[in-house]
């Protein structure tokens, strides 16, 4: 069994969930098939942390993964949407390794390491893949070997910075500015690390995710991210616009914006508790 339960993967379902079915048979565990994969999946399967809201654990077991994500079409946050990926990389044949980040998009303080990235080695070379970042995260793998590099996406630029101790430091450009969206070491992290970190995520009182609506897409031209009841869209020069939205409203947003359809109980459960925030 590999590190990431890769053998568990339905490997044919996942490619179909991200727009890639039957492709199986021609990926290989090359730079191309690496950016291939990322890029769908990120385009696929929305970022989302409904699940907390709604008072259920988050399962990172594969099977729990694939009936969600993939079966279930519903998103997920970076430990489901990164394990994910991260067994379906093994199955193609990749090497996975884990990273553990600080958060450095919420002001000057020192947050505790809780977010789950990937690095991915391919012919000697490693490569930063996150497809769990939510609405800023990068569509694409980013070079780790060339910090400092800045790295075109579509419209939107990305780099990697060195600081000290090896610390690394991934960066998005906004208009003209620079801005810190994570750091990580070089430690390696496991799934059974994931699991601990998942844990204070989904159940501590002072995790950013409990009570809270928190639906994000990164998309080409436009990146979307519903915090609460306010639908932002964030443009690559660095605008925004913001719009509020009713209790009543969010279900049909979630499907428009985010090609997310809830179950009708969970649909109800969602405009419940934003109605009773009135």
């Amino acid at each position: 069994m590999g590190t990431w339960s890769g053998d568990e993967l339905d490997l044919g379902a996942y490619l179909a969930r991200i727009g890639l079915g039957g492709r199986a048979r021609e990926l290989r565990p090359d730079l191309r098939t690496l950016y291939e994969v990322h890029r769908a999946h990120t385009a696929a399967i929305p970022f989302e942390s409904l699940d907390v809201l709604l008072g259920r654990p988050v399962a990172l077991e594969v099977k729990a993964l694939e009936d969600k994500l993939v079966r279930g079409r519903r998103g997920g946050y970076c430990y489901e949407q990164n394990s994910l990926l991260a067994a379906a990389l093994e199955r193609i044949g990749f090497e996975v390794s884990g990273r553990g980040a600080r958060n450095r998009t919420r002001g000057e303080s020192l947050l505790a390491v809780t977010h789950a990235a990937l690095v991915v080695t391919v012919e000697g070379e490693p490569w930063l893949c996150d497809a769990g970042f939510g609405y800023q995260g990068p569509r694409e793998p980013v070079p780790l070997g060339r910090p400092g590099a800045e790295v075109r996406q579509g419209p939107w630029t990305f780099a990697v910075g060195e600081e000290e101790d090896g610390l690394l430091v991934l960066r998005i450009r906004r208009g003209d500015a620079w801005r810190d969206l994570y750091a990580f070491s070089p430690q390696r992290y496991h799934p059974v690390d994931y699991v601990v970190l998942n844990h204070y995520s989904s159940t501590h009182p002072r995790s950013s995710f409990i009570g809270r609506t928190l639906v994000q897409l990164p998309g080409d031209a436009v990146r979307k991210t519903l915090v609460g009841r306010e639908l932002m869209r964030l443009y690559p020069d660095g605008r925004t616009e913001r719009e509020p939205v009713a209790p009543e409203g969010l279900p049909g947003l979630l499907d428009r914006e985010f090609g997310l359809r809830l179950p009708e109980r969970d649909a109800a459960e969602l405009v419940r508790i934003h109605r009773s925030e009135d």
